[in-house]
């Protein structure tokens, strides 16, 4: 088999609110996602027999499946490099398991109480350690230690390289924003954001602002994926997996700062199989779903996924092109890690789900293909999903 294309399918979305607070455990928003999910499928804690998850959730199948109910798991696997390979690898690792016959049903899942800090660790701190160890020990000693440092300095040299700006950076951010005070389930519904606004907060890592970043949010969220001949039975349309891969390599380490110059990236890697797989060109995609953790992050995926040249992703963005209703190519239109709460970019694939089922609250017209993506600055995971045909 060389393709899992169109052989697995999305069944089931669910998930918590997302909140600053959940006042619950990270098994119980688990579970709480995952009933959601069960029950949107139309199926029961007895038709699942896999689970996937990332290897940073702190959650054990075996205490999800005790706690739903599920009487026995055939499969169950994981997946690292947290925002890179987690929100899509878990989901790819399910269908490559139905399709091979490992089980009928999986879940895919992420809960997380990373803004209370309620059993989730905070990542990017100030190590209290005397040492750093491995990669860490070539940059903690220099003050370099979160994410939004590492992904500034790369930023840096896109914008030298390109006479990118900042106001670029700030149209990612508006458009989440737009889409987010367009759904009462976001956490920044009812606040507006303006350019003005985006330029005037507060740096964090220059020239990464406070609006560049993502948020942290409690809450959980999961997709259950099963095989395409037992999808038409189901409660709800299947969204179709059409392709899907991960990619890195020796010059992509999640401790790395971002190598912007090297020929093939973790997402060129996968781009080169991804759209002959699905069998359609970047034309053919309706609605972009790309992990937001930090703007310039957004801007460079959509330059090394070949939906622009290298560069001219200032340009791609401008214009209100990733703004719905008006814009050619709607970017995260729940609102995406900015704007409306960051479980790790699983989120984004359950707007794609409904984007593609036609429930969305900012339905882009006659939706056929759905682009989705991890976190690029480590290695990475992309899939294209394909609506019920």
């Amino acid at each position: 088999m060389d393709s899992i294309s169109d052989q697995a399918c999305i069944v089931g979305i669910g998930h918590t609110e997302y909140s600053k607070d959940s006042g619950r455990s990270e098994l119980k928003l688990a579970c709480e996602a995952i009933g959601a999910a069960i029950e949107d499928a139309g199926l029961s804690p007895a038709d699942i027999d896999g689970i996937t998850k990332y290897t940073m959730d702190n959650n054990d199948a075996v205490d999800i499946s005790r706690s739903l109910g599920i009487p026995h798991l055939r499969f169950f696997s994981e997946v690292a490099y947290g925002g890179g390979g987690g929100p899509l690898g878990t989901i790819l690792l399910a269908a490559m398991a139905v399709v091979t016959g490992q089980a009928n049903a999986v879940v895919a899942f992420r809960a997380m109480n990373e803004r209370s800090g309620r059993g989730t660790s905070r990542f990017g701190q100030a190590s209290t350690a005397a040492g750093a160890a491995g990669t860490a020990s070539y940059a903690a000693p220099y003050g370099l230690f979160s994410p939004a440092q590492m992904v500034a300095l790369a930023a840096q040299r896109h914008m030298h390289l390109y006479g990118t700006e900042s106001k670029h950076f700030a149209e990612i951010a508006l458009a989440c924003r737009h889409h987010a005070n367009l759904n009462p389930d976001a956490t920044m519904y009812g606040r507006p954001m303006t350019l003005e606004d985006h330029q005037n907060s507060r740096m964090i890592s220059t020239p990464l602002r406070l609006l560049d970043c993502c948020l942290e949010t409690d809450g959980g969220a999961a997709v259950i994926v099963t095989k395409a001949d037992r999808a038409q039975d189901l409660r709800q349309p299947p969204v179709y997996i059409a392709s899907g891969g991960l990619g890195g390599g020796p010059w992509n380490h999640r401790f790395m700062v971002r190598d912007i110059e090297s020929p093939a990236t973790e997402a060129t890697i996968i781009a080169e199989r991804l759209f002959p797989d699905a069998g359609i060109t970047h034309a053919d995609i309706d609605v972009l779903f790309i992990y937001d953790h930090f703007t310039p992050l957004v801007l460079m995926a959509l330059e090394e996924f070949g939906f622009c040249k290298r560069g001219e992703g200032k340009d791609f963005v401008g214009g209100g092109r990733l703004r719905w209703p008006d814009g050619e190519l709607p970017l995260n239109t729940s609102g995406g890690n900015l704007s409306e709460g960051y479980i790790h970019g699983m989120q984004n694939t359950i707007e794609a789900v409904r984007q593609l089922r036609g429930t969305a609250r900012c339905q882009v017209a006659d939706t056929k293909h759905a682009f989705v993506s991890a976190g690029n600055a480590v290695p990475t995971s992309a899939m294209i999903l394909r609506g019920a045909r």
